[in-house]
């Protein structure tokens, strides 16, 4: 138990398992930035974090549509060949809007000049998908951050309503007639106050449109606030039966990149903060934005947002500096990457920890023939201090222990062994160690 001077003793029984745990579902994103993949090179190291999913753009770079009744495909089947060799199954958001039925370079006009091709471009760009080519999308999501439009880097801009009922209509049946199993959601606003989410819900819950998840955006420091947001969103679908078991979903979230913190050792923390939170409080899944920083070519944002949107894109891409991707935009690692490398490790059976404070978190997991416990403090108010932690496993009768620290100040090497034992040697020598603020450890107990 946890003494006066707040240190924690954590007990990790593994006798006692509670249930099936994988993390992997709160997963990845890549957003829409360039024509191509842009994680070609890291598909290796991205498939060692085991993504359930990556979710990402269909933007109208891809020129899917580049006369009537004609299909180009080339350019997407790279970008969904390379999410597929990861082991994830993309999530789309679509934000296409060809010249064909959208002459006028303008994101308040949301409806095209033809619905019926409009249906049939996109009843074709499903088909492709998973009748064609078999890349298994399960989620279509309509669109992304249509609350605001050009600012979000997206050519949509909803002004009322009532319009993206109608679009999302359209969009919706020619969805489902091309895959009946498909699911269609929205509206990902960037504010996840939006009016435009009660308004979705409301439509839903009256049976005008389907909603087979909610899908939201968050940006935020505080880890609590994701935890309160998800809940919001559940306490919103469940005014109606109809939607009460509605999945939700975040399809963009990081810290604030406005306000970023940059103490080295915040994001990783904050990853697995904001993960327990999700898991908490019932989140179905999630994408970090984004895996990969990226700069943009203006020339291609050109052919389809106002000069104004083309102008910013490339000013918040390219000049301004960024704190977003496991991977900077030189295509270095990022600490980050790690938080998720661990947070991978907790699947198989859960394993209780008592002892924990509210400085001090943990998740255990029985998976194969390992135990890992991941342990971190993240201060979420007052004063942030090291805390003194003891770690025993009382029902491990005999195996090889690892203690592992995430520096994310190393150049090389971020996952440091900090020390070896025998579970035998724990009895009277359990693990003691001082985790400071935002540190993270992980502990492996073998056969």
């Amino acid at each position: 138990m946890p003494d006066a001077a707040g240190s924690a003793d954590l007990v990790v029984d593994t006798s006692r398992p509670s249930g099936p745990i994988d993390l992997t579902r709160y997963a990845l994103g890549q957003g829409g930035l360039s024509d191509q993949p842009m994680i070609t090179d890291r598909v290796e190291q991205i498939a060692q974090l085991h993504p359930r999913t990556i979710h990402v753009f269909l933007q109208e770079y891809f020129n899917l549509y580049p006369a009537h009744h004609q299909y180009h495909w080339d350019t997407l089947d790279k970008t969904m060949e390379v999410i597929r060799a990861t082991g994830a199954r993309p999530i789309v958001s679509l934000c296409i809007k060809p010249k064909l039925l959208y002459p006028q370079i303008n994101d308040a006009i949301v409806a095209p000049t033809d619905w019926a091709e409009w249906e049939e471009l996109i009843f074709q760009v499903v088909k492709h998908c998973n009748q064609d080519r078999k890349y298994g999308v399960e989620y279509w999501n309509l669109t992304n951050e249509g609350d605001i439009g050009e600012p979000g880097g997206v050519p949509f801009k909803f002004v009322t309503f009532e319009s993206y009922l109608e679009y999302y209509q359209h969009t919706a049946s020619a969805i489902h007639r091309a895959d009946p199993h498909a699911k269609v959601g929205g509206p990902a606003p960037a504010n996840a106050a939006s009016p435009e989410i009660d308004a979705l819900i409301a439509a839903a819950g009256e049976g005008k449109v389907p909603l087979d998840f909610l899908s939201f955006h968050g940006y935020s420091n505080d880890p609590r606030e994701y935890r309160r947001m998800v809940e919001s969103m559940r306490a919103k679908l469940a005014k109606y039966p109809s939607l009460s078991r509605t999945p939700t979903f975040i399809d963009q979230w990081n810290m604030d990149l406005f306000k970023p913190i940059l103490n080295p050792y915040f994001q990783p923390a904050f990853v697995l903060e904001t993960t327990l939170a999700f898991y908490k409080a019932g989140l179905t899944g999630a994408a970090y934005y984004q895996i990969r920083d990226y700069f943009v070519d203006e020339s291609i944002f050109s052919g389809f947002l106002s000069r104004r949107g083309t102008f910013d894109m490339a000013r918040w891409w390219n000049e301004m500096p960024q704190y977003d991707g496991l991977y900077d935009n030189q295509d270095r690692v990022r600490p980050a990457y790690y938080a998720f490398k661990l947070l991978s490790l907790i699947q198989g059976e859960q394993l209780p920890v008592t002892g924990t404070i509210p400085d001090i978190k943990a998740l255990a997991a029985r998976g194969r023939r390992w135990v890992n416990l991941v342990l971190w403090n993240y201060p979420l108010e007052g004063e942030r201090k090291p805390r003194e932690v003891t770690i025993r496993f009382p029902f491990e009768k005999d195996g090889g222990v690892r203690l592992v620290r995430l520096n994310p100040e190393a150049p090389v090497n971020n996952l440091e062994q900090i020390h070896t034992a025998r579970v035998s040697d724990l009895r009277a020598h359990p693990l003691r160690l001082t985790l400071r603020p935002y540190e993270i450890y992980w502990v492996e107990v073998t056969e």
